[in-house]
């Protein structure tokens, strides 16, 4: 060792470098998977794929980052959106059944902070595939659950999916449910509109029994109202006369606009702003927030 004379005339070793600061980085906290609202009901036509594309688009517009999941072999949704078939190379099929996982299906829409992961015709044999796995009723949970993992914390993170369920009451509506922290049921205003909701509501016990303990309903929003219609009031009377504060206050209107803005493949909010069913979904969005921050308060 080399021996140096320090300022005070001593002999001794050379002295060593003051040993660097270390600085203590914050751990990253974990992903926060997104609030899962599953839009069910297994009756046909009664607004279950125009409801999940302009609430998308409503609580998008007032600052949420939304994911639509289409989980309907028609892929309704997934065209609504403007997403080409030929542009749909990975599906919620590649999700469920474990090839890809659900950031690989997402695709952005042309609305700000809206995306979604488009389905395709392959959903239609799924049961038929995983309908033996011990997990088959969890495969959505789980893809929902890691999809805001694996990238930059808090950058793009999903803050609400948004399940459109087929209209039959099968696995696959089964696994939105399990992923689900609530269900929101539209329900037209025509006469059969309670036909079907008190086994609905049964398959929602049963998945609340022995697969999700959590589940609620979140609300039932009626569809398709039409003022000039006498038969319309009455169900809207029925409706909360039987399900009570379940059911929003806000009404969505028949209207032109709405039916035809999926053929544009644009939500109604992009395709007509001012219409009476841009601003119905508007007040829906601000509404179901507001219930969002009594049930987490509660």
């Amino acid at each position: 060792m080399t021996n140096t004379t320090n300022l005070s005339g001593e002999s001794g070793s050379a002295a060593l470098p003051p040993e660097p600061d270390v600085v203590e980085f914050a751990r990253a906290e974990p992903a926060k998977p997104p609030r899962v609202l599953a839009i069910a009901n297994q009756k046909g036509g009664v607004g279950k794929t125009t409801t999940a594309i302009n609430l998308g688009t409503a609580l998008a517009a007032i600052g949420e980052r939304v994911l639509v999941v289409d989980l309907d072999p028609q892929g309704n949704a997934s065209t609504g959106l403007g997403i080409d078939r030929r542009n749909r190379r990975c599906s919620t099929y590649d999700v469920l059944i474990g090839d890809a996982p659900l950031r690989d299906a997402v695709v952005a829409t042309a609305v700000p902070r809206l995306s979604i992961a488009p389905s395709t015709m392959d959903l239609s044999g799924l049961e038929l595939e995983i309908g033996q796995a011990r997990d088959r009723a969890y495969r959505l949970r789980t893809a929902i659950s890691a999809v805001n993992t694996g990238k930059s914390a808090g950058i793009n993170d999903f803050t609400y999916a948004l399940v459109d369920c087929p209209p039959s009451l099968n696995l696959i509506t089964v696994n939105a449910m399990a992923a689900a922290h609530a269900i929101l049921v539209p329900l037209q205003c025509e006469f059969f509109a309670l036909e079907g909701l008190s086994q609905l509501l049964k398959t929602v016990d049963q998945v609340k029994a022995t697969l999700n303990p959590g589940l609620t309903i979140h609300g039932i929003v009626l569809t398709m109202y039409d003022a000039r219609n006498n038969l319309s009031g009455q169900v809207v009377a029925d409706v909360r006369g039987f399900m009570g504060a379940k059911v929003y206050d806000t009404i969505i209107p028949r209207n032109v606009r709405v039916s035809e803005a999926p053929s544009y493949g644009k939500p109604v909010l992009v395709y007509d702003l001012k219409c009476v069913g841009s601003e119905a979904y508007l007040r829906l969005a601000t509404e179901i927030i507001q219930r969002e921050k009594e049930l987490r308060a509660s």
